[in-house]
Formats: C-alpha cells, sequence, structure tokens
C-alpha cells in the first residue's frame, strides 16, 4: 500500500496502472519534469505474480526487456526470464527511478467534467488531473465459454490464469481447451509432469524456436519486422487481434510441437463445440489447424532465407521441418467418465472491461478507438496495446517506445495549456505540432 495521498487533489497527469506500460511512461514523465501519480489497483507485478503459472517464462529474449532507461542487464541476454524475473525486473525498476506510485488502490470511474478536467473515482477517494493514461492493459476478465456451465459438477474447471501446476489439479486426466500461447505451455507443463493431456486445438500459428543458427526472433528483428507500424498493413484491424504464436523459451527454448506430443500420448482434438453431461464434442479441424500453424511457422523460414540470402549472410544450412506425427482417425468425441478426465483447463484468453471509463472512445468491439495511443478526447490516451503502434507495443520490446511517444504528446499539450488555457487539438492535430518521431 502507497500512503500517497488522492483524494481532493489535483494532478497534472494520471497514469492508471503500474505495470510495464505505466511505469515506462511515468519514466519518460518524469524525464520531462511532468508532475503526475500512478495508480495501481495492487501491486507491481501483481498480474505477473498472480496470473501466471509456476513455470512460466517469457517466450521472447531478454535482450527485447527495454524499459525505458533501464533495458535487461543480466548475464543471459538470450535466455528467457521465468516468473519470478520478471517480477523482480519489475521491482528493481520502480527501486532504480522510484515513480511516484499509489498502490493498493483501484480506479471505478473516470469521466471528463464540462471544463474538460478529468475526474476519477478510486477507493482511496476522488481526485481530478487535466490528462489521464490508461496503462491497465487488454487482458482483464478471464474469459471462458457458456458451454463450461454443462460441465458435469464433479469436474474441476481452472481459467489459465488461475493455473499453478500439476499438482493443484485432481488425479486423472485433463483436458485443455485452446492453443494459444497459455494453452500450449499448459499442456506441455502437464504432459512433462506425466498427466494424461487432452487438447483441444484451436487456430493458433506457430513459430519455431531456431532456425538456420539464431533464434527466430533475433533473425526477425534483424529483417525489421518488430518495427513496422500497424499503419502499413490493409487489415490493421485484423492485426491487432489476432492471437499470438506459439512457442516456449522453456529450458533454454525450444519449439512447441503439438504432433510430438501426440505421439507421445497426448490426445489431441479439433476445436471444442459442444458439452451434453459427459460428453464432449469436438469439430473435424484437427488436421487443418495442425497442417496451418505448420505453414506459418515454415513461411516464416522461407522469410529467413530470403533474408539470409539477400543479405549475403553466412548461416548454417538447416532441414525444414518432416510432421513426426498425423491424425489417422481424429477423434470427434471425448467422454470425460471413461477416459479418466477429472478437469478442464480453459486457455481461452480474456476480454477487456473498460466499463469504468464513462468517456465515449470505443468501438463496437469495445476496442479503444486511438492514434498510437492519443484519443479523440483531447488528454485522454491508451498504453500497452496489442499491436498500439506495432508488434512489441504491448511487451517489453516496445513499450517504452510508445511510452515515449505519448510522454512528447503530454508535455507539449501541458505547454500549449499553459498558453491557451485548455487542452485543445485532436491527435491529428498534435502530431503536426510536436517534434516527435
Amino acid at each position: 500500500m502507497s500512503p500517497r495521498r488522492l483524494a481532493g487533489v489535483h494532478y497534472p497527469v494520471a497514469v492508471v496502472g503500474g505495470g510495464q506500460a505505466g511505469l515506462s511512461v511515468s519514466y519518460c514523465l518524469r524525464e520531462r519534469g511532468v508532475e503526475h501519480v500512478v495508480v495501481e489497483r495492487n501491486r507491481v507485478g501483481h498480474e505477473w505474480r498472480e496470473r501466471r503459472w509456476d513455470s512460466f517464462c517469457l517466450v521472447t529474449p531478454n535482450w527485447q526487456c527495454k524499459l525505458p532507461g533501464f533495458p535487461y542487464q543480466g548475464d543471459d541476454p538470450d535466455g528467457f526470464m521465468v516468473r519470478d524475473e520478471i517480477i523482480r525486473y519489475l521491482e528493481e525498476y520502480v527501486a532504480f527511478f522510484q515513480p511516484p506510485l499509489a498502490e493498493g488502490v483501484s480506479v471505478d470511474g473516470l469521466r471528463r467534467s464540462p471544463s474538460g478536467v478529468f475526474e476519477l473515482t478510486t477507493s482511496d477517494g476522488d481526485f481530478t488531473a487535466d490528462q489521464v493514461v490508461v496503462a491497465t492493459g487488454p487482458y482483464h476478465t478471464p474469459s471462458v465459454p457458456r458451454m463450461a456451465e454443462r460441465l458435469p459438477a464433479g469436474v474441476e474447471q481452472f481459467h489459465s490464469s488461475r493455473y499453478r501446476n500439476a499438482d493443484q489439479l485432481p488425479e486423472g486426466g485433463v483436458l485443455v481447451v485452446g492453443t494459444g500461447q497459455s494453452g500450449c505451455q499448459i499442456a506441455e507443463d502437464l504432459h512433462l509432469a506425466g498427466r494424461q493431456v487432452h487438447l483441444a486445438v484451436g487456430s493458433a500459428p506457430r513459430v519455431a524456436r531456431f532456425y538456420r543458427g539464431r533464434d527466430c526472433v533475433a533473425w526477425l528483428d534483424d529483417m525489421g519486422y518488430y518495427g513496422r507500424s500497424i499503419d502499413e498493413f490493409d487489415d490493421a484491424g485484423a492485426v491487432r487481434m489476432r492471437v499470438n504464436h506459439y512457442v516456449t523459451g522453456r529450458d533454454g527454448g525450444r519449439d512447441i510441437d503439438l504432433r510430438a506430443f501426440a505421439r507421445d500420448g497426448m490426445q489431441l482434438y479439433g476445436r471444442l463445440t459442444g458439452i451434453d453431461g459427459e460428453r464432449l464434442e469436438f469439430a473435424d479441424d484437427l488436421k487443418v489447424n495442425l497442417d496451418r500453424a505448420d505453414a506459418v511457422a515454415e513461411g516464416i523460414k522461407d522469410s529467413i532465407d530470403a533474408h539470409i540470402t539477400a543479405q549475403g549472410i553466412e548461416a548454417p544450412a538447416e532441414p525444414r521441418y518432416i510432421p513426426v506425427w498425423e491424425p489417422s482417425e481424429q477423434a470427434a468425441s471425448l467422454d470425460l467418465e471413461a477416459s479418466g478426465v477429472t478437469s478442464v483447463v480453459w486457455s481461452t484468453g480474456f476480454t477487456r472491461d473498460h466499463r469504468w471509463i464513462e468517456i465515449p472512445v470505443f468501438d463496437g468491439r469495445g476496442y479503444p478507438m486511438h492514434w498510437r495511443g492519443a484519443t479523440s478526447t483531447p488528454g485522454l490516451y491508451f498504453l500497452g496495446l496489442p499491436w498500439q503502434h506495432s508488434w512489441g507495443s504491448g511487451r517489453f520490446e516496445a513499450v517504452g517506445r510508445d511510452a515515449e511517444f505519448l510522454a512528447n504528446h503530454i508535455d507539449a499539450s501541458r505547454r500549449m495549456a499553459d498558453v491557451c488555457g485548455t487542452l485543445t487539438g485532436a491527435p491529428s492535430e498534435l502530431a503536426s505540432a510536436l517534434p516527435i518521431g
């Protein structure tokens, strides 16, 4: 808990959220001499501490951790920080620049008064601000499909955010639903623990961990992939909603090959489509989903090959992936009792919850409408959204660049307000007037 006073105070800038995004913009604001406060519902590192399993680690190399003024300084830049190291990295960042942080305070309402001042309702009382940065990320409420209500009462259910380790689950088989990064890594964790795993495979793509002597992330970084702006894509809306490629940094990093899991005893199915008591139904799309995931991984290798050739880089040759297992007859159903399944892990993602924001800046899907984080409401910003500007916007890799961009906006808006008496100008107008790249 923080003793920092909020009730009745007016701040030039309020930052809501004390994760990597909120801390990054706090650092950038402090560098510019902008007075502000960072309000965090729990404590720094909460999402990593409470919503990640015991063996969790980053899937991007440590050298991509580039928080402003505090890049990764450890002795394993090509490794992958585990959960406790990530938490320590954030705690050390706080100790490094000591942000004006109010922990243990929830922001329950945000509105804009007729005069243009933002009013924030919190568990520690109400306060106001000239400008607000919403840095709460996109992963607010665990998402579980309604069909989960039809599972038998004796089957224990966990969302991926509540999963910790195999010993937490009752004895017996486990059904994991979803093959994004969380689903695949949890399925692997259970598989390595010797549990009988049943996995409902979705349409998420995969990527190889290493190729031609380097981590694929390093190749893609050299190729400029992580610097591409969302504005370069014709289907920007779809890009923002894409599921991340599955891979792991566990034990130094390796591929996640669902076919290899199946070869070694994991039971794979298509997408879960229905539940009728003990009987679960699956779509006939397992082979299609596996083939498409492999095709994406091989396509990335094609682009790496082309880059190596075009740049004349000496890199070791590497044989291409050969599937180690094919579904001979896809299972269309699963009898929970007959198969001994006693628990289900729903790796089905999260939904956004911005109901506390009483300002009309959202589209029909509830996504904040913005340009590089700046909304049409002068003084209101978002930070830490996936593909806010580039691939790394919601990650340690590029959240700092987005934070610097917004800090420049905020500082310039503050200076303009000092001259004009109020915040004016839509984001596009501000963009043409600010000294930002």
